[in-house]
């Protein structure tokens, strides 16, 4: 008889004690504002079998438009909309299933910090400061390692983890903006839950919550407000290209074409971009482009799946919004399709009409960079909302004309070429202009560690038209000698961790070139941010000539002569070409070393470098 009892109880076990009690693991986003410019959101909610319960909202402020079931039986996406006048509160979405318990989830719906119009992007006014989070500073070490979580921390290795983290940013924030700089540009510091190589940020493996390595989402936010409060906007790398192999939906997406050649033979990029603009480019080669693979640990997200665009786009505006951003910077650009980068720079713009975006797009020609901005006449009639792009072509243009010989087609002239191209772009001022960031060699290893072609290159970059950026140590000749590695180049700033034999934070400790560097970038710096010229002026240049490059800054009650020299002797530079924009001037001071000089027929340039002369 013993037999037949055990059974019995074992089936009445398992019936009263559930195995696993259901639930639902995920809504993004997670909440939203009242008082939105697009008053409707759609919700992503993920939970074993969730399409098998009926969501109901039984709230004014909250209203449930519309029900998608995706391919998986594990999400739903509801289309609500957030009444017109409804108050910041907390809403209950209940999800019923006949025979089952009801699954309830808090949706928040929170009052927004600040009227939309105030959020203003960055501008002409700004220099960026970009920053590598894992490698700039440890101020958490707590959080070095995180249990669940794949890679650890090894400051051996160039491509592992280091440590830096957010608190590290906020701790040297007078740092930074004692430098001058009035932005900052973060590499992205979202979770990145990769096997290895995820220091970088660019395999995004949660798109609404911060790497915990890296802080919090309430950290993110606190560091965003505390710049902000020092004058110093937040600009947030942004990826919607591609995610990382090891996204928590990767293992089960909604809809079979969530990602490009999901379950397919690998499929890479070609890195083609002007296909997207070539009227005679074959339909193969286009595909390839933008379905294939940046690379393998990078899976490609197809936007043009309705439910895909709408989560990129949200999750776009609710950073702005949560963060209050300065501007975006979008990472490969041109790599996702074209008319969901039109969908969603336009709904940005829409919803926040004085922002910023600046997006990448790695090339050296800029009739195929200058096809993405706003207003650009583009014959196949694509428009985006998109206002800014990094200037590839200048930064390529800086690095040649400084380590070239002068002649007719190198040298000095390859910057006035590259502004002569001007044409092609619908707004040249609002391109961001640099002279390297975390994907090339260093400006100083660029320029073969010559200090005076580096003063000259950042003397260029922060004088010309456009926004301009910094790397990080750029400021303390930060470089990669006889290397080209990125995890070299992104290397710790000295100083950053506990335990560092050198604090480089702290400017009595630099010494020699770097120490005049630091001195160099911070007088510039601070200099640029109060010369309105620089920031609205009008550029004229002068065709180079005799190793000598000329262009003015100038507006109708100010003026600025730059003069870039690279004659090793001293030289003669006759003033007469210049005459229509030096007529009436008689002396200008040079901002570094603040010495005038007389401007009459002749200024004698002693030495190669650069001058900047503010006019009287």
């Amino acid at each position: 008889m013993f037999r037949y009892i055990l059974p019995l109880l074992s089936i009445l076990c398992c019936s009263y004690f559930p195995a696993q009690s259901q639930k639902i693991e995920r809504v993004e986003p997670p909440f939203w504002w009242i008082g939105m410019n697009a008053p409707e959101v759609q919700l992503l909610v993920y939970g074993e079998n969730i399409s098998e319960y009926t969501p109901t909202i039984p709230a004014k402020e909250l209203s449930l438009k519309k029900v998608h079931k995706a391919q998986s039986p594990n999400y739903l996406f509801l289309d609500v909309a957030v009444e017109l006048k409804a108050s910041a509160s907390k809403v209950d979405i209940r999800f019923e299933k006949e025979g089952a318990d009801d699954l309830v989830y808090t949706f928040e719906l929170k009052e927004r910090e600040r009227d939309p119009s105030q959020i203003n992007g960055f501008d002409n006014s700004d220099v960026m400061y970009l920053i590598t989070p894992d490698r700039f500073a440890n101020g958490d070490p707590s959080n070095d390692e995180v249990d669940g979580m794949r890679e650890g921390l090894n400051r051996s290795l160039e491509y592992g983890r280091h440590g830096g983290d957010i608190k590290g940013i906020s701790d040297h924030l007078d740092y930074i903006n004692d430098l001058g700089f009035t932005a900052i540009w973060l590499n992205p510091v979202l979770e990145n839950d990769q096997d290895e190589w995820s220091y970088h940020g660019y395999a995004t493996t949660d798109y609404y919550k911060v790497d915990p390595r890296f802080g919090t989402n309430e950290e993110y936010k606190a560091l965003s407000d505390k710049a902000r409060s020092m004058g110093i906007g937040m600009i947030m790398d942004i990826i919607v290209n591609h995610c990382g192999s090891k996204h928590w939906w990767m293992e089960d997406p909604p809809f079979k074409n969530w990602i490009n050649n999901f379950g397919n033979e690998y499929l890479g990029t070609n890195h083609r971009k002007e296909t997207l603009m070539d009227p005679y480019a074959s339909k193969t080669d286009r595909t390839i482009m933008t379905n294939g693979w940046f690379v393998p640990a990078m899976p490609d997200l197809n936007q043009r799946n309705e439910f895909m665009s709408k989560y990129l786009i949200q999750n776009s505006i609710w950073w702005i919004e949560y963060l209050g951003l300065e501007g975006i910077r979008q990472d490969t650009y041109s790599y996702p399709f074209k008319e969901f980068m039109t969908d969603w720079t336009c709904a940005i713009m829409d919803e926040y009409p004085n922002f910023n975006i600046v997006g990448e797009e790695w090339i050296e020609d800029p009739s195929v960079i200058s096809y993405w901005q706003k207003d650009k006449n583009n014959a196949d009639g694509n428009n985006s909302c998109l206002p800014s792009l990094m200037d590839f072509p200048l930064c390529f243009a800086v690095h040649k004309s400084l380590t070239e010989e002068e002649s007719w087609n190198e040298g000095l002239i390859r910057l006035y070429q590259s502004l002569t191209k001007d044409f092609h772009y619908s707004d040249p001022n609002a391109l961001v202009v640099f002279p390297d960031n975390h994907d090339m060699s260093r400006i100083f290893t660029q320029v073969n560690e010559d200090f005076t072609a580096y003063k000259m290159a950042l003397g260029y970059i922060l004088t010309t038209r456009g926004v301009p950026q910094l790397y990080y140590g750029t400021e303390i000749l930060m470089s990669n000698p006889g290397t080209d590695s990125h995890g070299i180049i992104r290397s710790d700033f000295p100083g950053g961790w506990q335990g560092d034999s050198l604090n480089l934070f702290n400017p009595v400790n630099l010494k020699g070139d770097p120490a005049e560097a630091y001195a160099f970038c911070k007088k510039i710096l601070n200099w640029r941010k109060n010369k309105k010229v620089i920031h609205e002026g009008k550029l004229m240049h002068f065709i180079p000539s005799e190793g000598v490059y000329v262009y003015f800054r100038y507006s109708k009650n100010d003026q600025v002569m730059v003069v870039m020299n690279k004659n090793e002797e001293p030289f003669d530079l006759k003033l007469d070409r210049f005459s229509e924009r030096l007529e009436g001037v008689t002396q200008g001071r040079d901002v570094m070393s603040e010495k005038s000089f007389l401007l009459d027929d002749k200024l004698t340039l002693q030495s190669r470098g650069i001058l900047i002369l503010e006019l009287e």
